[in-house]
């Protein structure tokens, strides 16, 4: 079965690029479909039917039995590419060993933890209507928390990696969070020893290439630019508000439906 059936639909966020770095550094050929958040492209029929939550990363591919398969959570993505296609263990570990193990668990760290709190801490610093302090505070300090555990286990550890000295899914997908911690209001620097692994993180090619799909990575400019992260950030607000008044008519709608 040839890889170059594999399709991605993303766009420019942190589990977005998840995929894209993690296709380019298993040197797999793919195609891409822009999804435009601003033009609600998550919403429309045609995209539900690959993920029914309407959210990015998904992915579709040609199963072994000949039939297109639809794959959508990041976390899932990843590991069904290199369980199907990472056969000399570039970015994993061979499964039921030690190392694979531990892979997964900083995986799931990223999906269950890092992800989500960062998450929160952009939306109530950089989209939420109104400064609520007790939103910033509880979600920047627990992601601050997490960044913290991340950088005492590369350093106990003494790897350049976090798990061994190879660079594994669970390392792509912390990578796009980390290194977009500013827009969180999160200073990197604060976690020397996590910012040494961002930056090696960022010298490999494929993370370069695949953090350029859909669009150019502009992340680091644009934390250097505080205008220029403002506008974008009042840009940004206006859509996530927009898509949040949509959601909750739909959402008001279903009650008085019932």
């Amino acid at each position: 079965m040839s890889s170059s059936d594999l399709h991605l639909y993303t766009t420019q966020t942190p589990n977005g690029i998840k995929i894209s770095i993690t296709l380019e550094e298993l040197g797999l050929p793919y195609k891409t479909t822009k999804i435009e958040f601003s033009k609600n492209t998550q919403k429309e029929p045609w995209f539900l039917e690959i993920n029914p939550n309407g959210r990015i990363p998904a992915l579709t591919d040609t199963f072994e039995d000949g039939k297109t398969i639809r794959l959508f959570e990041s976390g899932g993505i990843m590991q069904y590419l290199v369980q199907r296609y990472d056969k000399d263990h570039k970015i994993s570990y061979p499964a039921g060993t030690r190392e694979a193990i531990e892979m997964t668990n900083w995986l799931f760290f990223m999906n269950a933890g890092v992800g989500p709190m960062q998450g929160q801490a952009n939306h109530f610093t950089r989209y939420a209507p109104e400064q609520i302090e007790y939103g910033i505070n509880r979600y920047q300090n627990e992601t601050r928390r997490l960044y913290g555990v991340l950088d005492k286990h590369l350093k106990d550890a003494g790897t350049e990696y976090l798990v061994g000295d190879k660079c594994t899914i669970a390392d792509i997908a912390h990578w796009g969070w980390i290194s977009a911690g500013g827009w969180a209001g999160i200073n990197i620097d604060d976690f020397p020893t996590l910012k040494q692994w961002e930056d090696r993180m960022w010298a490999r090619p494929a993370v370069q290439k695949g953090a350029n799909v859909p669009d150019p990575y502009k992340m680091k400019e644009l934390l250097a630019d505080k205008e220029a992260m403002e506008k974008h950030a009042a840009k940004s607000r206006e859509w996530v508000q927009q898509g949040m008044r949509e959601e909750a008519e739909k959402n008001k709608a279903r009650a008085g439906g019932k």
